[in-house]
């Protein structure tokens, strides 16, 4: 199973799209409560960066989450 894309609202810093702070996922609005985690990953072959987000929305759940900054584009890791 692939990775899904999200849409998410992020606060913008001077790096662009940086901080999460809510996401649609399954046509619902999420509010990013807390943000547990967060690092960065780097491809081998392409180089290209994940930026990754591990949050606590206001539904309790958490969710890991990554931007790719290749494509400017939003994920919703899926767990293997």
């Amino acid at each position: 199973m692939s990775d899904q894309r999200i849409k998410v609202f992020a606060y913008s810093g001077y790096r662009g799209e940086e901080i999460p702070r809510a996401m649609i996922f399954r046509d619902v609005t999420i509010d990013v409560v807390k943000i547990l985690n967060m690092w960065i990953e780097e491809g081998v072959e392409d180089r290209g960066k994940k930026r990754f987000f591990e949050i606590k929305g206001d539904d309790r759940k958490s969710y890991r989450i990554y931007y790719l900054e290749k494509t400017g584009e939003w994920y919703y890791k899926v767990e293997d």
